[in-house]
């Protein structure tokens, strides 16, 4: 049985700006509805420096997500995102996949909940600055995207990799590498999220982000104290907010998030937050 039912889809499509129910499972409609999820559902991890829990079952990631109006990491973006198109007609899989890091090494298992839609569409909610559309598992050249070019190509064999791995490049850079061949259910993740949401190693722990792609195709970012706007051509300015008020109203305006308390960085770096903007 699907968990959303038909008062639970309508109310996730009311969050992405969908007035009606799509008449068919299309590509097209996927298409739309993975743009709208980035623009309406910002990438947060706000839970982890508020001292929240990542919970990843069904019913918390509609919670957070739609009757709480939050976002979220990759899987609650991602995992909410599977429950509205199973809901919608889609064939949906959960893929584990492991994200590389600044020194080209693919990250822990479970680094990573990606989603392959009717057996072809990369659908991917939950990575920050990727692409604005699902990929094309069948194609094997370059998709030109807003997001920019990417390329999903069979991953190299080795110790870190198994038959039928693929790696997700985007403009030159990997991204990461996708286990294609094994399907997994949200439980799988819950390691994965603990260790993203408590380790000083992770980039999740050091410092609180909120970013979504804007209605013009740049995008949005909190980080911390500073507001990042990106234009579409690339174009970057950077505020530093004075005081926790102005951050607060921040959250309000940018992302529709309305906190009584600002998140306190868990493990500070200096280092960039790995995902995100």
């Amino acid at each position: 049985m699907e968990f959303l039912d038909d008062v639970r889809t309508d109310a996730y499509l009311r969050r992405l700006g969908v007035a009606s129910r799509p008449g068919r499972a299309s590509v097209e409609v996927l298409r739309e509805l993975h743009l709208r999820h980035l623009r309406a559902v910002p990438f947060e991890n706000l839970a982890i420096h508020l001292g929240e829990e990542i919970a990843l079952t069904r019913g918390a990631l509609f919670d957070k997500i739609v009757t709480a109006g939050r976002g979220g990491i990759c899987y609650e973006l991602n995992g909410g995102f599977a429950e509205l198109l199973g809901a919608l007609g889609y064939r949906v899989e959960l893929l584990q996949a492991r994200v590389y890091g600044k020194d080209g090494e693919p990250g822990i298992p479970y680094d990573h909940l990606a989603l392959r839609v009717d057996g072809r569409w990369l659908a991917d909610v939950g990575f920050g600055e990727h692409s604005a559309y699902p990929l094309d598992l069948d194609e094997p050249g370059e998709q030109k995207d807003p997001g920019g070019v990417f390329l999903v190509r069979a991953a190299g064999e080795g110790a870190d990799g198994t038959e039928g791995d693929l790696d997700v490049v985007r403009d030159g850079v990997p991204a990461y590498r996708l286990e294609a061949r094994r399907p997994r259910v949200l439980a799988d993740f819950r390691t994965g999220a603990w260790w993203h949401a408590t380790s000083p190693e992770s980039g999740f722990t050091r410092g609180p982000v909120c970013s979504r792609i804007t209605e013009d195709g740049g995008r949005i970012t909190l980080r911390d104290h500073t507001l990042i706007a990106t234009s579409a051509d690339g174009d970057r300015t950077e505020e530093e907010l004075a005081t926790d008020e102005e951050v607060r109203a921040a959250y309000r305006t940018e992302f529709g998030i309305v906190l009584d308390r600002l998140p306190v960085p868990l493990h500070p770096r200096s280092e960039e937050v790995q995902q995100g903007a």
